[in-house]
């Protein structure tokens, strides 16, 4: 189960830092990037599974101390990166538990196997009937 965001805002730390890009003198003296750390096997939002599958399919983007890293610097606010930052986080961890279905396969129609083996009968009658004749 997916937790909310006003949920995930509790357990995540934010850290802010001058943004690089469109701003002007504004960039030089407002913070506005925006860092969420957050850290999935010690929230309490999720179950051993669910932290299990996490630490699985986020284990090239989790650092030495097993804490998540998003950064964002798009806007202009403060306010704005930060909610960005929240909705990939909640974007990220929706598409790592979700479980795919098995895959069951069909199974091949009786009128498809009939036809590919009267294709092959055709096309080896053709193929026979470009050979020389034999004499005996």
């Amino acid at each position: 189960m997916i937790p909310s965001k006003e949920e995930l805002i509790k357990e995540c730390v934010f850290k802010t830092s001058r943004s690089g890009g469109k701003g002007g003198q504004n960039v030089n003296k407002v913070s506005s990037k925006v860092e969420l750390v957050f850290n999935p096997q010690s929230s309490l939002l999720f179950t051993d599974e669910e932290k299990a599958l996490l630490a699985e399919r986020l284990e090239n983007r989790l650092d030495s101390e097993g804490n998540l890293h998003i950064v964002s610097q798009e806007d202009r606010s403060q306010l704005m990166n930060k909610q960005r930052t929240v909705i990939k986080l909640s974007d990220l961890l929706a598409k790592c538990l979700q479980v795919q279905k098995k895959r069951k396969p069909t199974k091949i129609p009786k009128g498809v196997i009939k036809k590919r083996l009267d294709d092959k009968a055709v096309i080896s009658t053709k193929k026979e009937n470009r050979k020389k004749p034999m004499f005996d």
